[in-house]
């Protein structure tokens, strides 16, 4: 069964996929995260996450964590640089209940004042604790280096001055601004069929008045490569590596995705891993990352190690990066990276939950789904003569940027 898709008169999509299990999907994607804050607004999107479950016009934050937990199911959201989403997974014959639920939360929250104000000390706690835990910081003040005075670079969370200056007025206003109903997508996946889903989302979101949005985002700057030292104090040296990349509609992404899960993806076989910490033992942990976004790309290399050994797995990551941009790959070494991106994909849509959440973010982008035959024909189809054209595009060594905490 493939996706059934209909747009309604405000401009929210409705996306549906029919599948036979007991359990269901369903979320509202809003294209709006933290790029689309203004300066006085740093943290404001993740923040709004927070307090839109703190009550509606009827229900109080207990009934809105009782509505869905009280059958079994569960019910959450997560803010990133360009979208927020509220999800929820249910039994099926409870999903009336889940889309009238997150309907309620999307459209009718009330944002009570005491509610904001209890949500700054807890908001403010995880930024507390954000700051504890420098593996998670040092990504986000990477992305502040490469995209100097740009909301892109700012952390989703907010600082402190920011998020105990919010308050109803400053919520609402960007709400008006940023939540805009053409730029939204209501997707699910259960045995639900879709003449039910069209006729709950005619009466649950077709009465949603229509907000459009009417400006661009503000554009990115050209990129500049910049080394960084951040003294802290830690046990460990943490260190990123990295650069800008792909966009979400440049047809190499999937061979950037390829080259990433070749240097230091999930596997073990990583030859990033191999280097570091199988070969020389100077590392526990290296990994890289490619994250494709609207209009720019990050991928970057994360490893921990001792202070001792900092310069030597900079080198052998460099080592790395040169041998990947010179030296062609063989026809077994590339049969067996295709093999293993393909399987580490088929593994991920195997969850309902994560085809509804890939499947939303795909038809705010590309108005379809990502075909998963077509994205294994895609993989299927990289030469090495594209492995070295996009290693030599992104990892040149004068483009790559350094961020080192010690």
């Amino acid at each position: 069964m493939e996706f059934e898709q209909r747009t309604l008169h405000n401009g929210i999509q409705i996306v549906h996929k029919r599948v036979s299990s007991p359990v269901a999907h369903c979320c509202i994607l809003i294209n709006a995260g933290t790029r689309d804050e203004l300066d006085h607004e740093h943290g404001i999107a993740h923040f709004i996450e927070h307090v839109l479950f703190k009550g509606t016009k009827k229900r109080r934050a207990f009934h809105i964590m009782s509505r869905l937990e009280d059958v079994g199911g569960e019910l959450n959201a997560y803010t990133t640089k360009e979208e927020t989403v509220i999800h929820a997974s249910f039994l099926k014959q409870d999903f009336n209940r889940a889309m009238e639920l997150i309907t309620d939360i999307a459209f009718h929250a009330t944002f009570p004042e005491k509610e904001i104000a209890k949500e700054k000390e807890v908001v403010i706690d995880e930024i507390n604790s954000y700051k504890d835990s420098p593996y998670e910081l040092i990504f986000d003040d990477f992305e502040e280096l490469i995209y100097p005075n740009h909301p892109f670079g700012r952390n989703i969370l907010g600082t402190k001055n920011h998020v105990s200056r919010f308050n109803r007025k400053g919520i609402a206003a960007f709400i008006s601004r940023c939540y805009n109903t053409d730029q939204m997508v209501f997707c699910s996946v259960g045995d639900i069929p879709f003449t039910r889903v069209s006729r709950l989302a005619d009466k649950y979101l077709n009465g949603i008045s229509a907000n459009k949005r009417s400006k661009p985002r503000l554009e990115l700057g050209n990129y500049r490569p910049q080394d960084k030292i951040i003294k802290k104090s830690t046990f460990q040296t943490h260190c990123i590596i990295g650069t800008t990349a792909y966009d979400l509609q440049n047809p190499k992404r999937i061979a950037m995705h390829l080259l990433n899960n070749i240097l230091g993806g999930p596997g073990m076989n990583s030859r990033l891993n191999l280097a570091l910490r199988e070969k020389h033992g100077f590392a526990y942990n290296v990994e890289s990352s490619y994250t494709p976004y609207t209009d720019t790309g990050v991928f970057t290399i994360y490893f921990g190690t001792d202070k001792a050994n900092v310069e030597k797995s900079h080198h052998e990551i460099l080592k790395e990066l040169a041998r990947i941009r010179e030296q062609r790959m063989g026809v077994m070494q590339l049969f067996k990276a295709k093999r293993q991106l393909i399987g580490q994909t088929a593994i991920a849509a195997d969850s309902n939950e994560n085809l509804m959440l890939s499947a939303a973010k795909s038809f705010m982008v590309y108005q379809k789904p990502e075909d998963l035959t077509e994205v294994f024909n895609r993989i299927e189809n990289i030469s090495s003569s594209d492995i070295l054209e996009v290693a030599n595009e992104i990892l040149s060594e004068n483009r790559l940027s350094t961020l080192i905490y010690r």
